[in-house]
């Protein structure tokens, strides 16, 4: 397998963990809000990542190393050559195999990375606020909700390679929200649905990766690449966000986590032509933040200190060449987000998630310093977005 295409599939496995984080945590920002307006709170995502996280599909970089040289050729012998005797051949540069190799961007190099997601979502909830008298007859307000949740993240991301085995990762993304919500209060003897929107578009949460790869690998020897991603919460905190009292929803979505997080990685790449194993197990930590206060009802609501849930994620999948410019990939990515705790104590109403996603990707080089990929993703949990597409288009400068 050429230096070129290991490069590929290895960005597959190195996108994993910051492509679908976002998606994750966007994902536990819905799920978790609700849980905490029940404490008198509203949480920010956990984030997030399914970046994802194999969100992200294959990219190509520019190749790192040159291959072996060629061979100079043998002196002819002097007289006539026999006949039919056959000229001689040249490996072809594909089947060398490489020294010193390299699966990061290259030292000095510059990649520039636009990328394009969309996510779509659908829940359905029966929420009782009430006592029972027998198992049959609930006393006080039965609330049933449609939820269905649009996100739209376009990210401008850079690398930048500082050595053979290392690379700096900067993302800019900027997030568009769109929530619909429709439901009915039975026990108030509603005779018909009624509908709610709320929208948000503003900057995310800025990001900054950087990877480190442990050792040459080679044919048949793993690759390992280490990775540690610092989140930031530049994005409209969800806390700054309206909250009515009355139906619980938000007036306007928050683009941003509301908390600083940090997510250190560790990514397994297994050459076997034509195609690559990968893997990466990864934990995001979100920072507490104490003090915290939100607005219920355009009024200050004191809630103290908020400590998000860690996500613990692992993800593994395979990419195959189908030729020398195109390849496609399949891949999971598993998600299991903990416990976020209020003042100590988890509110009531708060569980785990557990976020599968099935990937599917395909990638096509244009030129030598450029490709273009598209992903989909399939959830297969409750918790999960039901669809996820995304598409980038990686250049180098």
């Amino acid at each position: 397998m050429n230096q070129e295409r290991l490069q590929q599939f290895g960005r597959i496995a190195l996108c994993a963990v910051t492509c679908t984080g976002s998606l994750v945590g966007a994902h536990a920002q819905g799920s978790h809000e609700s849980d905490l307006r029940m404490a008198g709170a509203t949480r920010g995502q956990v984030d997030p990542d399914p970046q994802p996280a194999m969100s992200r599909p294959s990219t190509l970089i520019a190749q790192a190393g040159a291959s072996s040289p060629t061979p100079e050729p043998s002196a002819r012998p002097s007289g006539p050559e026999p006949v039919g005797q056959a000229p001689e051949q040249r490996k072809p540069d594909v089947a060398q195999l490489f020294e010193q190799p390299g699966v990061l961007t290259p030292k000095g190099k510059f990649v520039f990375e636009p990328s394009f997601q969309y996510a779509y979502s659908t829940s359905n909830r029966v929420v009782l606020v009430g006592y029972t008298i027998i198992p049959a007859i609930v006393i006080g307000l039965i609330d049933v909700r449609e939820v269905k949740r649009t996100s739209i993240t376009a990210t401008l991301a850079g690398r930048y390679g500082l050595g053979n085995r290392a690379e700096m990762e900067f993302r800019l993304p900027y997030v568009l929200r769109n929530d619909d919500t429709v439901g009915r209060p039975l026990a108030t003897g509603a005779a018909s649905d009624t509908a709610f929107n709320a929208k948000g578009h503003d900057i995310g949460d800025i990001e900054l990766v950087g990877r480190y790869q442990l050792n040459d690998g080679g044919a048949d020897k793993p690759y390992f690449i280490s990775s540690l991603r610092f989140k930031t919460r530049t994005g409209k905190d969800p806390f700054e966000v309206n909250t009515e009292g009355i139906t619980g929803l938000q007036d306007e979505l928050p683009t941003g986590s509301g908390f600083y997080g940090l997510q250190p990685a560790l990514t397994v790449l297994y050459p076997s032509d034509p195609a690559v194993l990968f893997g990466t197990v990864s934990y995001l930590h979100s920072f507490a933040r104490d003090n915290v206060t939100a607005l219920n009802n355009n009024t200050p609501t004191f809630i103290g200190k908020v400590a998000p849930g860690g996500v613990i994620g692992v993800n593994f999948g395979m990419g195959l060449a189908l030729n020398e410019k195109s390849s496609f990939s399949i891949g999971y990515e598993h998600s299991l987000v903990l416990h976020t705790k209020v003042n100590g104590q988890v509110p009531a109403g708060n569980v785990r998630l557990q976020l599968g996603t099935l990937l599917l990707g395909f990638s096509h080089r244009l030129s030598e310093k450029q490709t273009v990929s598209f992903s989909l993703g399939a959830g297969l949990t409750s918790d999960t977005p039901n669809v996820t597409l995304t598409f980038r288009l990686p250049m180098t400068l």
